[in-house]
């Protein structure tokens, strides 16, 4: 019996060999194709919702800012509508408003610019205090902050009712 030498593969004659397999293979696969049927908005809502006790922030908030929004966190303490306020912040943003500093520039929608706003709202006697203390310092609000982000989004959404939410 004859011996005969056959010819080492080369690289490039098995990436070639490779590549048409894997051409094919893709061929016959079924086509697989992802589609997002849930908006970005909803996950981060989602999310919210299972970071924080409704009542816990409730209680906080009944603590330490119904004084000034109103026991429902509808300006009627003097300060501004935080269910205008909250429904679009996410609770990144809300952590770093209530612990850091409170910014001027978060106003409700509609009406000028938001320095035309705050002004219409102190010459119209609508705005109380304009500063809003940083609670960093407040062990309370510092341990409770996503407790207080998920009450208030959820009465921002609807979802929670003027009532004291169950324990």
């Amino acid at each position: 019996m004859p011996f005969r030498l056959t010819p080492r593969p080369t690289v490039r004659s098995l990436a070639v060999w490779m590549a048409a397999g894997l051409g094919l293979l893709a061929c016959s696969a079924p086509r697989v194709e992802f589609e997002n049927t849930q908006p970005a908005k909803e996950q981060a809502r989602q999310q919210a919702q299972a970071a924080g006790s409704l009542y816990g922030g409730w209680r906080v908030y009944q603590q330490r800012c119904a004084s000034c929004h109103g026991e429902w966190a509808d300006g009627a303490g003097g300060a501004p509508n935080l269910l205008l306020r909250v429904r679009d912040l996410g609770p990144q943003r809300f952590v770093d408003l209530v612990l850091r500093r409170y910014s001027k520039d978060l106003l409700p929608e509609g009406g000028g610019t938001p320095r035309e706003t705050l002004v219409d709202e102190v010459l119209e006697r609508r705005s109380g205090a304009l500063s809003m203390p940083a609670w960093q310092g407040d062990p309370v609000v510092q341990a409770h902050v996503m407790d207080l982000y998920a009450y208030l989004n959820a009465r921002a959404e609807g979802r929670q009712g003027t009532e004291r939410p169950a324990r």
